[in-house]
């Protein structure tokens, strides 16, 4: 079975010209985490989520 982690969420409207959850994704990248930003439409928010198997359970 995949899953994933969230580990942080961001409003989608956030101001204009930032991208919050690509830099946050971006940080975790460079420590290691396979970080990703996934949009949520139902709650209108940008996820950073790491795939179940991707190294996830290594960086807990």
């Amino acid at each position: 079975m995949s899953g994933r982690t969230v580990l942080e969420s961001f409003p989608a409207g956030g101001p204009r010209g930032s991208w919050p959850a690509e830099e946050f994704a971006q940080a975790r990248r460079l420590e290691g985490l396979p970080a990703e930003v996934v949009m949520d439409l139902a709650t209108d928010m940008f996820l950073v989520i790491v795939r179940s198997g991707d190294g996830a359970d290594a960086a807990a």
